[in-house]
């Protein structure tokens, strides 16, 4: 439930139209809170401007601020944040508190964290910059992001949810990377258990509101793109200016961001 104006007391999401974001957005809309969104547009370094980077000093999204909850502080790094909500807001459905259920929440959790969005992230970069494809580094995140897959999919074939029988915060972490599926190259056909998963979620509820949501991040950052200088895109992508020939990745980065 996205508030229109920002008032006391009102959570707000630091975002973009990220996977991390997403996942945020869909815990939101599944505790039906209320919360505004503020984009932060990452292609033009607006992400290591002071104000953000006093919100999370190492300036990546997503970015929490529950004004009146336990934290006392901002919140980053997306499966804090998860976390964060579940026990802030007692969904002991999705986190359970203590023992078996919550370790295998857990660690379904950390998995995607640890693995998921990190392998899948790097792949993207491989992805939009296909020059570098063929290389060993592009290879080797291709096949880690396919074994993945398959990973979860032989997972899913065994159990409804992730971490077991019920529906959590391991499931809302991971399918917003999963959607990447046909962008990476692979076939939702060839992983059905993944397929069935993911249309159980979108079947939810609390997914409606949240293409919304991040289709607004997305037009956001489509315009944050094509006002970005090769300047930035360098920031961005953390690559020195004198790498080899320049090359003009604004069709690729905006190509990649429609995908989401």
């Amino acid at each position: 439930m996205e508030s229109e104006q920002g008032v006391h007391g009102v959570i707000k999401l630091y975002g973009c139209g990220s996977p991390n974001v997403r996942k945020v957005v869909i815990m939101l809309e599944e505790l039906g809170l209320d919360y505004e969104t503020s984009f932060v547009g990452v292609m033009n370094g607006a992400q290591f401007q002071p104000s953000f980077l006093a919100l999370n000093p190492l300036g990546r999204v997503p970015v929490l601020v529950d004004p009146d909850g336990p934290a006392g502080e901002p919140i980053f790094e997306s499966g804090a944040i998860l976390i964060y909500l579940a026990e802030a807001y007692g969904r002991q459905d999705l986190l359970p508190a203590a023992g078996r259920e919550r370790y295998a929440v857990m660690k379904w959790l950390m998995l995607q964290m640890a693995n998921i969005g990190p392998i899948f992230g790097q792949h993207n970069h491989f992805i939009i910059t296909p020059e570098h494809a063929s290389s060993y580094a592009g290879r080797r995140y291709r096949e880690q992001a396919t074994r993945l897959y398959r990973f979860l999919d032989q997972r899913l074939a065994e159990v409804p949810w992730l971490a077991g029988g019920d529906y959590s915060i391991a499931d809302i972490a991971t399918y917003p990377w999963a959607l990447y599926v046909e962008r990476h190259g692979l076939k939702w056909d060839d992983l059905p258990n993944l397929r069935t998963w993911r249309d159980r979620i979108e079947a939810r509820p609390a997914l409606g509101p949240v293409d919304a949501t991040m289709q607004r991040f997305v037009a956001d950052d489509m315009k944050d793109v094509s006002n970005a200088t090769p300047e930035s895109f360098n920031r961005f992508f953390w690559r020195e200016g004198d790498e080899g020939p320049e090359v003009d990745l604004t069709p690729m980065i905006a190509e990649h961001i429609k995908s989401r």
